[in-house]
């Protein structure tokens, strides 16, 4: 085995993560050497990770319960799903905000420069690509038919842009911020929202508003590096997310236009992986909806899912371009 290929694969994971497993089993059935870690919550019940900066250079170790990690030794990085930061048993208050930010800041900005490694994706691009309002931007430039949006806190705004929606308006939340109420979370989905329902206390926060598509379908489309798996959805409501018992799959070709934009996408967004929504009209045409750049895709039929995994496996082995 060549010296490239005994560099690890570091995998940033919470421990319930099943997704991560479907990857895992690949890697190592093929032998490629493996680190899976939970960084947020590890270092608080064994783990220990130090790195020193000297006029020699740069050298630093993850140990874990299984093995010890040489981080110059790193092939590649799947950051998928870690934990949040988390303060050790026992401390609260402000001590424990303290020692959460810490970790971020310093544990989150070890592992995120690692030299030579090829991070799937970068937890720092993960972070820019989330905001609604830089995809928009971003599907505009790179060529996607865009639905007409507004993201404002001015209601007069949001009523004069509701009312020239011919087929209609609906809101989004820019962000899946927790809410609870007392029979539990509750999920703000994709909703229609009429002019009169627009009230004053649009001023509290920006609101997403846009033009509703007139679907026929909705396309869920995955990206790993030049690999794309494009599901066609068929569901009764307008956010499939919803009831997703009542979806049905079917595989569907990506029009090359579409191609081409998803490739300038990830691009300028610097992203291995995306996770992208469309809306498909009745002519046919994909409208941008959003790109998750961490998004879940094992909720697919085994064929699709299977190739996901692959194509993910096949990323974190070959590990940086040279």
């Amino acid at each position: 085995m060549t010296g490239e290929r005994q560099r690890a694969v570091l995998v940033l994971t919470s421990p319930y993560d099943a997704t991560a497993d479907l990857v895992l089993r690949i890697l190592a059935d093929r032998r490629v050497p493996l680190v899976r870690a939970d960084p947020g919550a590890d270092l608080h019940q064994g783990a220990a990770l130090t790195a020193c900066y000297t006029g020699s250079g740069r050298r630093g170790t993850l140990t874990t319960a299984s093995r010890t990690l040489d981080l110059d030794r790193v092939r590649s990085v799947w950051y998928r799903r870690p934990s949040n930061w988390q303060a050790p048993d026992g401390m609260a208050g402000q001590d424990a905000a303290f020692a959460r930010s810490q970790a971020q800041w310093g544990v989150g900005g070890i592992l995120g420069a690692l030299p030579g490694a090829h991070y799937v994706n970068h937890p720092w691009r993960i972070r820019d690509a989330e905001h609604k309002p830089a995809q928009l931007d971003a599907a505009l430039a790179t060529g996607f038919a865009v639905p007409d949006t507004i993201v404002t806190s001015d209601p007069v705004h949001a009523r004069r842009f509701c009312a020239d929606q011919r087929g209609g308006a609906v809101y989004k939340p820019l962000w899946n911020s927790p809410y609870a109420k007392d029979s539990g979370a509750v999920q703000a989905w994709v909703a229609p929202v009429a002019t009169d329902e627009i009230t004053d206390a649009v001023s509290a926060c920006p609101h997403l508003f846009q033009a509703r598509v007139d679907k026929d379908f909705d396309v869920r489309l995955t990206a790993v590096g030049a690999e794309l798996f494009a599901v066609r959805i068929d569901s009764p409501d307008l956010d499939w997310r919803r009831r997703q018992h009542l979806l049905t799959y079917t595989p569907i070709d990506v029009p090359p236009a579409v191609r081409r934009s998803v490739a300038r996408y990830l691009e300028r967004f610097q992203l291995v992986y995306g996770a992208f929504d469309f809306a498909v009209d009745q002519n046919g045409r994909w409208w941008f909806l959003e790109c998750n750049s961490n998004g879940q895709w094992a909720f697919f039929p085994p064929p699709t899912t299977g190739a996901i995994a692959t194509a993910i496996a096949d990323q974190l082995e070959k590990g940086p371009v040279a």
